[in-house]
């Protein structure tokens, strides 16, 4: 699986899911530490990401969108 690790959340996440076979980056490893959440939401979709956050703002910002993704 594929994973954009939001800010909120430490980079040792997306390392310990790499270290578990998984394809994940880290927003500041992509230099998006200041990055909107609807930049975010953009390029997780765009490169088939889901998106693991703390930020409660997603759910809201899909629906508004009627989008189904990024999850």
């Amino acid at each position: 699986m594929k994973f954009f690790v939001d800010m909120p959340l430490s980079p040792t996440l997306a390392k310990w899911l790499r270290d578990n076979g998984h394809d994940a980056v880290h927003a500041s490893a992509l230099g998006m530490e200041r990055a909107a959440d609807i930049e975010i939401m953009s390029r997780a979709k765009e490169e088939g990401r889901i998106i693991v956050s703390a930020d409660l703002d997603y759910p809201r910002l899909l629906a508004l969108a009627q989008a189904v993704a990024p999850s």
